[in-house]
């Protein structure tokens, strides 16, 4: 169980906010939010919203997940 607290005044960002940083559609998050491969997120009123941390946190372990599957080779 996770037990991370984080401050309610914690940056955060809409959906299309995350969608445009990412250079990606909406529906693309939404579809890896329902498979389970998405940054985590919690609703205001209807509103999707994403913790900046929790963003940066996903973003850093699908990096490791791709470095672990294709490691670099050679020198550099």
């Amino acid at each position: 169980m996770d037990t991370t607290v984080t401050s309610a005044t914690a940056p955060s960002m809409t959906l299309s906010e995350l969608a445009a940083s990412l250079s990606v559609s909406a529906q693309a998050l939404y579809d890896l939010r329902s498979k389970g491969r998405g940054p985590r997120g919690f609703r205001v009123g209807r509103q999707l919203r994403f913790r900046v941390s929790e963003v940066e946190a996903w973003i850093a372990d699908m990096e490791a997940a791709d470095g672990a599957r294709h490691p670099r080779r050679g020198g550099t």
